[in-house]
């Protein structure tokens, strides 16, 4: 007698007797079934409570930190102007509070959108990309086009994942590095020739707060990692061809 669990599976009763399970038994599998259920969903509900409290604590913890290493700065570039009157300081502070609005900015963007999606449409993605590049502070970098992608997604948060990794390899491969977008058979990569990302590294970037630079926030590939999740894509980063970082998105059905 075969019990199906809903989505958790199946649970099989055997007898060696023929005829050995009685309609009475059908319908007390049938209960045990549908209290089976109802315990493993709960059970999946709280799970999935605990890590979302775990996650948000881990945030705030992450985000108060952040915030206060440039509030110090901040502070102590107002205490320079004090004290001395020497207006040099003004710059230090210019610098704390750009780093606080990227922050809040990031922030802003999982708190309001998290791993949510809007109607899919068709979208250009060199389009897009050429988009992106002119929102993004490039400086003297280069962007190559060589993919021709068209894919079914949320164009907004398409565009948010392209300006991170944009904004990403200017900040960590320098103001004259060559981004790179091209094709792969499910999807698509974004590449540079930058100083890449070390092996050790690799599974860390997409964590929350991780970054290897001392003006980054950490969030940005936070955000590209949780737009891919909402897509049902995958995200992967190695070395690049010239020696940068290669961040890879696929399982893109056409």
């Amino acid at each position: 007698m075969s019990i199906p669990l809903e989505d958790h599976g199946v649970v099989q009763l055997y007898s060696s007797e023929e005829g050995a399970f009685t309609e009475r038994d059908e319908e007390r599998a049938a209960l045990y079934a549908e209290h089976v259920c109802t315990a493993l969903d709960q059970a999946e509900t709280v799970a999935q409570l605990r890590t979302q409290r775990d996650r948000n604590r881990e945030f705030a913890e992450l985000v108060s930190h952040d915030l206060r290493n440039p509030l110090q700065v901040l502070r102590g570039a107002l205490d320079g102007i004090r004290d001395t009157g020497d207006r040099s300081h003004i710059e230090r502070g210019y610098r704390a509070l750009g780093r606080m609005e990227s922050l809040v900015d990031d922030v802003l963007v999982l708190a309001r959108k998290g791993d949510q999606i809007t109607e899919k449409e068709s979208v250009d993605l060199d389009q897009l990309a050429e988009t992106c590049w002119q929102n993004t502070p490039t400086e003297d970098a280069t962007l190559r086009i060589v993919s021709g992608v068209c894919l079914e997604a949320d164009k907004d948060r398409v565009q948010q994942l392209l300006e991170n990794l944009f904004r990403n390899a200017v900040e960590h491969g320098g103001t004259d590095v060559t981004v790179t977008i091209g094709e792969m058979e499910d999807g698509f990569y974004v590449a540079d020739d930058g100083c890449g990302i070390a092996p050790a590294l690799q599974e860390k970037i997409f964590y929350d707060g991780y970054s290897s630079t001392a003006d980054g926030t950490g969030i940005g590939l936070a955000i590209v990692a949780t737009i891919v999740e909402a897509h049902d894509w995958e995200i992967s980063v190695s070395d690049s061809e010239a020696g940068g970082a290669r961040f890879e998105i696929s399982g893109i059905s056409s």
